[in-house]
C-alpha cells in the first residue's frame, strides 16, 4: 500500500467502513465511491456487495483495493483508478488524456437530440462522451468528433468501438474548425471556458489531473468560446446552430459574443440552464 494505514479485515463489509471514513475528506459521497472501487476490484456488482457483506477477499484483492483507496483519499479522480465513467447511460473508458465527463454535459446531448440533425460535428470531443451519445440515438445522422489531441481521439475511438460505432463516427486531428469539415446541421462543443481566477480555485483533483488543454479558456475563459464562434461563421447549413457548453456564470458574457459574431436577423441566441438553473449551454440557431 502507498500511504496511509493498511486497511485491517478481508471481509467486504470492513473494508468498505473503512474505506468510507478514510474518502470523507475528498468525496461528497465516500461510502458510493469506496463501493465503486471495490466492484472494481473483485469484479461484483452493488448488489453483491451489499448482499454478502461477510464475503472475503483475496490478500492480493485487499492489497489492491488498499491501494486504489489511498490514491483516491490523495486526490486522484475515481474514473482515473476505475478506468471508467458513465455518460447518458453508456459506460466509456477515461484516462489523464481526457476530461472527465460530467453529468451537466448532458444537457448538450439532451438538446441536440431535440434538433434531430442529420450531420453533427463535435469541436473538442476528448473521450467521445457526446458525439458517441449522439451517434448511438441519431441512427442515421453523419457525426464527426473533432479534436487537437491525438491522445484524446484515441480515447475517444476505443470508445466508440466499444459501442459499436467505430464506422459510424469520423475522427479528426484538429484545433477547433480549422480543417473546415462542413457544412453541417449543427456544431456542439464542450470547450475550454475556465478562467484565470477559477483555475486558481479549482480542486487539486482536478486541476492537478485533468489535463489543462480541455478547461483552461485563457483569463476569462472565453478565448475558446470566441475562436470556436468566429470559425463556425459559414460552415452551417441554413438553419443551422449551435451548442456550446458554458460556465455557470458565462451566459451574459456568451450572448454579447455570440450577437457579435451572428448579427444576422433572424438568429435566435439563447442560454439554457442546467438542473441546477446554473448557465450551462449556449444556443445559436440561425
Amino acid at each position: 500500500m502507498r500511504g496511509g494505514a493498511r486497511l485491517s479485515s478481508p471481509t467486504a463489509g470492513r473494508l468498505l467502513c473503512e474505506a468510507t471514513l478514510r474518502l470523507r475528506d475528498v468525496s461528497d459521497s465516500p461510502r458510493v465511491e469506496a463501493e465503486m472501487l471495490l466492484m472494481h476490484v473483485v469484479g461484483s456488482s452493488r448488489a453483491g456487495l451489499l448482499t454478502h457483506p461477510e464475503r472475503p477477499l483475496t490478500h492480493a484483492q485487499v492489497d489492491e483495493y488498499g491501494e486504489l483507496v489511498d490514491d483516491r483519499a490523495s486526490g486522484y479522480p475515481l474514473p482515473h483508478l476505475t478506468g471508467e465513467v458513465e455518460f447518458y447511460g453508456l459506460p466509456l473508458e477515461v484516462t489523464p488524456e481526457v476530461l472527465i465527463p460530467r453529468p451537466e454535459t448532458e444537457v448538450l446531448v439532451d438538446l441536440a437530440l431535440e434538433r434531430r440533425p442529420t450531420s453533427v460535428i463535435d469541436v473538442g470531443t476528448g473521450s467521445g462522451c457526446v458525439a458517441i451519445a449522439l451517434a448511438t440515438h441519431l441512427s442515421e445522422a453523419e457525426v464527426v468528433a473533432i479534436d487537437i489531441s491525438p491522445r484524446a481521439l484515441a480515447v475517444a475511438r476505443r470508445n466508440a468501438e466499444k459501442h459499436g460505432l467505430g464506422e459510424r463516427i469520423r475522427f479528426i486531428v484538429g484545433d477547433l474548425l480549422d480543417r473546415r469539415p462542413g457544412p453541417v446541421d449543427l456544431i456542439v462543443s464542450n470547450p475550454p471556458y475556465v478562467s484565470a481566477d477559477e483555475w486558481a480555485a479549482l480542486p487539486p483533483s482536478i486541476r492537478d489531473h485533468e489535463p489543462r488543454l480541455a478547461l483552461d479558456g485563457g483569463p476569462d475563459g472565453l478565448e475558446v468560446v470566441r475562436r470556436l464562434l468566429s470559425e463556425s461563421q459559414g460552415l452551417l447549413e441554413p438553419g443551422g446552430g449551435l451548442l456550446v457548453e458554458i460556465g455557470a456564470t458565462q451566459g451574459e458574457a456568451v450572448r454579447e459574443i455570440a450577437e457579435t459574431f451572428f448579427p444576422q436577423s433572424g438568429t435566435a441566441i439563447r442560454v439554457h440552464a442546467d438542473l441546477a438553473g446554473r448557465d450551462r449551454v449556449l444556443e445559436i440557431q440561425t
